[in-house]
């Protein structure tokens, strides 16, 4: 892998709409690193150095002053590298150290969207466990999710998509099409709303989810958003309840793919939640933030998401009730498929490309 790369500063005046926070002056961006694989997941390490999965199955750490890359050894044989799978998402908790990972784990040739962690020894990572082999393996190759959100008080949360098969979305005796929750050692919280449910796992904290690609637990509103894939058009951002079903596929604002048939019975069902926000066409979503920083101070409690079909990064801005009062499409010139979003210690915004790029976003302070 080529470690060296370009360290430029390119400004670029690049919006979409009227607000304040999208103007053409509000922010420049710089390459950090480029000649990556897919860049699946980030998580900073300290304020200098970052961890990327990549989903071809490897893991590196970037310096961030120096533009440095440092392969990491340790990670697993079983990670299946098909279609949409491979290594995933990764979370640090910095109280414990440990490192949390997803990966499509390889069982008998089927790929099981799997939650596990480890610690980081020097440049190798050591004590890997396996925390959850989650119920969702099919023979499809889309649809693992593995997307990661701590909510500060204990739990982990990762994302399953429904691996291609939409009945999961509905069936509670499998993980697939689901958000779960478990304890940081990877045990079940009392508290998950179907411990008591001998017809559902009791890892299930949602229900009901296609594809979701962003999961982003507000530790200071206790709000838990996420943002997921619909088929032909139907993307939503949705605010995660214990215990509640998100529709799929019963309702969706989606088509069929080969036909234009509405997907499922209709967009509203008793007993099934409502998006905060709808996109058709797709964008195609990625990760999800909820900037909570001081660099961008404009955007603070917007939400922030990669778009991978049509290439931009998703500006949402909320009133007081939570409703989408306005959105932003920016960076709609790189023409680049922005695979993971994250905010760094410095309050910058981080972006990981399919093209294998990392960017780094700061504020012109002008404008802020």
């Amino acid at each position: 892998m080529n470690i060296i790369f370009r360290l430029f500063c390119i400004s670029l005046w690049l919006a979409i709409g009227s607000s304040h926070a999208a103007n053409t002056n509000d922010f420049n961006v710089k390459v950090i690193a480029d000649d990556l694989g897919v860049p699946w997941g980030m998580a900073f390490l300290n304020k200098d150095q970052i961890l990327i999965t990549e989903r071809e199955g490897d893991l590196q750490r970037l310096d961030i002053r120096t533009g440095d890359i440092a392969s990491i050894d340790g990670l697993p044989w079983e990670i299946l590298i098909l279609g949409q799978g491979g290594l995933l998402d990764v979370a640090i908790d910095h109280s414990s150290g440990w490192i949390y990972f997803s990966y499509s784990k390889n069982v008998k040739g089927q790929g099981a969207t799997t939650l596990a962690r480890a610690k980081l020894d020097g440049t190798t990572l050591i004590d890997w466990q396996d925390l959850l082999v989650s119920q969702s393996r099919t023979s499809t190759s889309y649809h693992f999710a593995g997307r990661l959100a701590f909510d500060r008080q204990g739990h982990i949360f990762m994302s399953i998509g429904d691996r291609g098969i939409r009945a999961n979305g509905q069936d509670l005796s499998n993980h697939a099409g689901t958000i779960i929750r478990l304890n940081l050692d990877g045990t079940v919280p009392e508290d998950n709303p179907f411990v008591d449910n001998d017809d559902a796992l009791p890892e299930i904290w949602s229900y009901g989810h296609r594809n979701p690609q962003g999961l982003f637990f507000n530790s200071t509103t206790q709000q838990f958003w996420s943002n997921e894939h619909g088929p032909r058009g139907g993307d939503e951002i949705n605010l995660i309840l214990p215990g509640q079903n998100y529709g799929w596929p019963v309702i969706s604002y989606g088509k069929e793919y080969n036909s234009p048939a509405a997907v499922g019975e209709g967009t509203h069902k008793a007993g099934m939640q409502q998006p905060v926000k709808v996109y058709t066409p797709s964008i195609a979503p990625s990760s999800l933030i909820q900037y909570q920083g001081k660099a961008f101070s404009l955007w603070r409690g917007k939400l922030l998401a990669g778009a991978l079909k049509l290439q931009h990064l998703n500006l949402v801005t909320l009133d007081q009730n939570q409703q989408v009062v306005k959105e932003d499409r920016l960076l709609t010139s790189l023409a680049e498929r922005l695979r993971n979003v994250v905010e760094g210690p410095d309050g910058f915004i981080y972006i990981a490309t399919d093209s294998g790029k990392i960017l780094m976003l700061t504020p012109n302070n002008e404008s802020q």
